[in-house]
């Protein structure tokens, strides 16, 4: 079956139809493979596949099956101005042989089609052919990370419409100084097989939501803009009243606070970084540079740290695929392999990085499910998936309390990084300052620059309030972006360089 074949009918039933056999129970052909049955793949097509795929010597193969429904609802002015559905439908083909990988992908579903995408990745081999796999074992023990009362195959775009449509009148009741409002709203029902040359086949179906609201505030000629939203894999019920009310509580008062706050003096000062979303700092300025690929590579200012002190002995950092219904949990990997929480700075010590299955060759270890892809597209790299310091053995309070003067950053917007260097600039939408120990005027238009490594290396006080962050983060990499959580409890920096106003 085709991609065209499958949105031909153009109504909701021919698009969902594959979801709603699995609802039912039904399967397509007995001899098909789970929920790819009704898209007409079989042990035949994968075996036949993966034996044009090894027919040039590759050591290795795999294919990434994967559908995707997602749709998108967008409220602005008090009405819909957008709304539309997507649908994916495709394998890709990973050759590897030795250190080399080649990789091509299909829309088409047929044999002849997904053979010539296999020989096209095939042709970084030059070698005698080898036998693909004469029998699959299917795992079907994968953990339930995000189990759903009911499916977004199964939601209405009249059930969805409400909750925007409240959001919207709660945003401005909650200040008369709120101008104009806009809300997003998606959903993903999807779902994903990897077939490897060993004989293994692993499926998953994978949901996804996320909600945005943004509103604009005037007062006295001024406007200020900001935002909250949150994300989860996780169904309708994910919208309880407690989280919608916090999404207008949070994206209001980070809007209207503005108007009050101060830019900073600048200069070298202690930082503190609240729990929750200033994970993103440890996300992109650290994280990524204990992904493999950077550290087989050289790239990483960690490359050779493995095993030694980054880190007073309190801080750890976990990365994890395991926190139910988060962005960032994952069943399985995309390379079929089942992940856990990943201990990467124990005690302050680097102990480990973030291994794909080539990485995990390469440094003789065992893949750490951190093998993730954005689509059939595209071949697998090492992602983080949910990453974040585990408490430590301070309060927020003594923090701040033991700072005579510096600022806290409580929301970070845009930032840039040398991944390898772990150079940053982050901008802080809002914080406080900290006055003698105490949180005073809020503040804005903040620049947080520094190195990721070496502001670790800084972090000297850590509290016992760790918060994953609810938001929708998606983390971009060789131009693939992927679903991804992180987290942190409130820390002090000794000293980080920051850009506000001259002193």
């Amino acid at each position: 079956m085709t991609r065209q074949d499958l949105v031909g009918g153009g109504t909701d039933e021919a698009l969902l139809g594959g979801a709603e056999a699995e609802r039912t129970g039904t399967r397509g052909p007995a001899e098909g493979i789970g929920y790819f049955a009704r898209f007409g793949v079989t042990e035949t097509l994968i075996r036949e596949t993966l034996a044009a795929a090894l027919s040039r010597g590759g050591d290795y193969s795999d294919l990434f099956f994967q559908h995707r429904v997602s749709t998108s609802m967008s409220l602005e002015d008090g009405a819909v101005n957008r709304a539309f559905t997507t649908v994916e439908l495709g394998v890709g083909v990973r050759v590897i042989k030795g250190d080399q990988t080649g990789y091509a992908y299909t829309e088409e579903l047929s044999l002849e089609a997904m053979r010539s995408a296999a020989r096209t990745a095939a042709a970084i081999a030059d070698g005698p052919s080898r036998a693909g796999p004469q029998h699959f074992h299917v795992f079907k023990d994968l953990p339930k990370r995000y189990v759903l009362q009911a499916g977004w195959d199964a939601v209405r775009p009249e059930q969805k419409l409400p909750i925007l449509e409240g959001l919207n009148s709660a945003a401005f009741q909650a200040d008369t100084r709120v101008a104009k409002v806009s809300l997003s709203f998606s959903d993903e029902h999807g779902a994903v097989l990897v077939a490897d040359s060993t004989g293994r086949i692993v499926e998953d179906v994978q949901p996804m939501t996320s909600l945005y609201l943004s509103c604009v505030a005037e007062q006295n000629g001024k406007r200020e803009q900001n935002a909250y939203g949150v994300a989860g894999r996780a169904g309708l019920d994910f919208y309880s009243r407690d989280r919608l009310d916090r999404i207008v509580r949070e994206a209001v008062a980070r809007t209207t606070i503005l108007f009050d706050s101060v830019q900073p003096p600048a200069g070298e000062m202690p930082v503190v970084l609240a729990a929750g979303s200033s994970g993103i700092l440890l996300h992109e300025a650290i994280g990524h540079g204990m992904e493999a690929d950077f550290n087989r590579k050289g790239t990483s200012i960690y490359a050779d740290k493995l095993n030694k002190p980054i880190a007073h002995p309190f801080v750890n950092i976990v990365d994890d695929g395991t926190n139910e219904h988060a962005r960032g949990a994952i069943n399985v990997d995309d390379e079929g392999n089942v992940p856990g929480k990943t201990m990467l700075v124990e005690n302050g010590v680097l102990t480990t990085f973030l291994h794909d299955s080539i990485s995990a060759r390469h440094y003789k270890v065992k893949p750490t499910g951190n093998g993730r892809r954005e689509s059939y597209r595209h071949a697998p790299l090492p992602r983080m998936r949910s990453t974040y310091m585990l408490p430590g053995p301070h309060t927020p309070d003594e923090i701040i309390a033991s700072v005579k003067k510096g600022i806290y950053c409580s929301n970070f917007t845009n930032g840039q990084v040398n991944i390898g260097a772990g150079d940053f600039t982050f901008y802080v939408k809002n914080g406080y300052l900290i006055e003698d120990g105490k949180l005073t005027r809020p503040i804005k238009d903040v620049n947080i620059i520094g190195n990721g490594p070496k502001v670790l290396e800084k972090v000297d006080m850590v509290a016992n309030d760790l918060v994953i962050d609810e938001g929708g983060w998606t983390c971009g990499k060789d131009g693939q972006g992927v679903p991804v959580s992180q987290g942190i409890p409130t820390v002090r920096v000794a000293s980080i360089t920051v850009g506000g106003r001259n002193a």
